[in-house]
């Protein structure tokens, strides 16, 4: 009995690692823009077909498509804040959420149209099937590497965020725009390059979805309320709370899992009201 509650809390601490993954874009993009991307989710999915269509396409491994796709989503992100996006944030809450909120429908259609609805998943070749055993614990070596992940990415960003000139240009935008021009700070600029590097996090994330669950052109939605909780959980702003956020949602849908199947998305959404209504700030909240 007790070797079966661990494990449940072990299998929710490392699906919380990638519902961090998936959060860490939206975090960024709430706490510099204060907008919340609704086409977030979708991208997501995107990057997951594009890394399908390089890997089978020239036949290389999964990471190695990574590899290659992660600069051409900095590009992305980086372009559709600076052409698109530039013209909305800061804007009134609506307008943003008019704008992702189309992009999400354009992304969701044009994948339908170009792949089919029918589900995928990305080749982890024999990382799907190994396992290390730890303490007595069969655990699988995916769902670690991806915990791994989110932990090494958070650390990096909070490195960039707190320990670098471009960090320190990002914060000091995000805290007011006005004061920030007035010792030459572009807004449009640096805007430009967090999205860029939202466009990172959520190539890392898309790699770690589709090694880990299958995927559709419509799998958008629900990555996004995912998202969108672990952020909310974790309080906004802060990297190492979102992945508290992820680790709370991942241990509650376990348990509810653990009572009955049908319980398993409730439980996380219940937790999720609970916590709000308890801490509307978050756990760890920065702003």
């Amino acid at each position: 009995m007790a070797a079966s509650i661990i494990n449940t809390l072990v299998q929710g601490v490392l699906i919380g690692g990638l519902y961090a993954l998936f959060a860490l874009g939206l975090s960024l993009s709430v706490g510099v823009m204060r907008a919340v991307n609704v086409a977030h989710g979708d991208f997501i999915v995107l990057v997951s077909y594009l890394l399908l269509t390089i890997a089978a396409r020239f036949e290389v491994n999964i990471f190695v498509a990574l590899a290659v796709v992660l600069p051409i989503t900095f590009l992305g992100g980086y372009v559709l804040q600076r052409y698109l996006l530039q013209y909305v944030t800061g804007k009134a809450v609506l307008a943003p959420l008019l704008v992702t909120f189309g992009l999400a429908i354009i992304t969701q259609n044009g994948l339908l149209e170009a792949y089919g609805a029918y589900p995928m998943i990305l080749p982890g070749g024999k990382l799907e099937t190994e396992v290390v055993s730890i303490f007595g614990f069969e655990l699988g070596l995916m769902p670690l590497l991806t915990f791994a992940a989110a932990v090494g990415l958070i650390f990096l960003l909070d490195r960039l965020l707190y320990r670098s000139q471009l960090g320190s240009s990002i914060r000091a935008v995000s805290d007011d725009v006005a004061a920030a021009g007035l010792i030459g700070l572009s807004s449009n600029q640096v805007y430009a390059l967090a999205m860029g590097i939202v466009g990172v996090t959520v190539a890392v994330a898309a790699c770690f979805m589709g090694l880990r669950m299958n995927f559709d052109p419509s799998s958008g939605p629900s990555n996004l309320l995912i998202a969108f909780e672990s952020v909310v959980l974790g309080g906004l702003g802060s990297l190492w709370g979102t992945l508290a956020g992820g680790i709370v949602l991942g241990i509650a849908q376990g348990i509810g899992g653990q009572i009955d199947f049908a319980w398993q998305t409730l439980a996380g959404h219940l937790v999720f009201l609970l916590v709000l209504a308890l801490r509307p700030q978050g756990l760890f909240p920065k702003y």
